[in-house]
């Protein structure tokens, strides 16, 4: 796979998700904070959605990440 350039337009998408990522973290912590169970897995679901999408993201633009 040929890696996308890196310029302006790969670090605003990539700001983009990683700000959506650190709100639903930000969300999920508030309900871990809050104790409230279905609210919580709810926050879980909605941070690994903002994870993959930024994964995904990284992987189009050809920058392998491998996980151990």
């Amino acid at each position: 796979m040929t890696m996308t350039t890196i310029d302006d337009h790969f670090f605003l998408k990539y700001r983009e998700l990683l700000d959506a990522e650190d709100q639903a973290f930000d969300e999920l912590e508030h309900a871990s904070e809050d104790g409230n169970g279905p609210r919580f897995d709810e926050e879980v679901a909605l941070w690994i959605a903002a994870l993959r999408a930024k994964l995904r993201f990284l992987e189009r633009s050809g920058v392998a990440v491998e996980l151990a």
